[in-house]
């Protein structure tokens, strides 16, 4: 098992935490970890474009002229893609780009991407981050302390005040156990957890 040292939120090593190999040891497997981010942003793409075709276009009941004997080609609508104001050829509809994956490769993704944040020295577990008030001032001088300015910040459920006190700082975000995500794990530098935090992913994913 991985031991990784413990700090305070004025940036003291204060003790040692021992990972759960099961969790924060696994063997990396870098497919699935690309899976489970090609996945995640193609869930959030909306896929909203749309054009009408000819049969949603409003109009173009009636045919524009007789078949024969007026010189013209023959039409059947004022709606067909040739006219102006028709509709279009093969026109895009809404489409819906995402695709799912099991939840044992979901797991093995999410083990896989918080080893390679342990393997690579960016993962940091501190005791507690207990804020009395909402404070943004207080919550960047524990990241001045660890010396990190890009980071995941895992926080147990309910401390709102750490939660709201980094809302406005920019390449900071926190995230709940239940909300952690591979994208969200590789987007930033390091992944800073409370020791609660911790406990919880073991709990949940061991």
């Amino acid at each position: 098992m991985a031991n990784v040292s413990v700090y305070n939120i004025e940036g003291k090593e204060v003790g040692t935490i021992e990972l759960n190999d099961a969790v924060f040891g696994v063997e990396v497997n870098e497919h699935l970890v690309h899976m489970a981010v090609v996945s995640q942003l193609a869930n959030n793409r909306q896929g909203t474009q749309k054009a009408k075709t000819r049969s949603e276009v409003s109009g173009g009941g009636k045919k524009p002229w007789r078949q024969k004997g007026t010189g013209h080609a023959r039409q059947g609508s004022t709606r067909a893609p040739q006219w102006t104001g028709g509709g279009v050829v093969f026109a895009p509809v809404p489409r819906d780009y995402s695709f799912k994956m099991n939840k044992k490769e979901k797991r093995a993704a999410l083990k896989s991407a918080l080893t390679s944040r342990v393997e690579e020295k960016k993962f940091i577990v501190i005791d507690e981050l207990a804020f009395d008030e909402i404070k943004t001032k207080k919550f960047q001088a524990v990241l001045n302390n660890l010396d990190v300015a890009r980071a995941l910040v895992v926080l147990e459920d309910g401390n709102k005040n750490a939660e709201i006190s980094a809302r406005n700082i920019p390449d900071v975000k926190t995230t709940r156990v239940n909300t952690l995500n591979v994208f969200d794990i590789l987007k930033y530098n390091t992944v800073i957890a409370t020791k609660a935090a911790v406990a919880s992913i073991e709990e949940v994913y061991a």
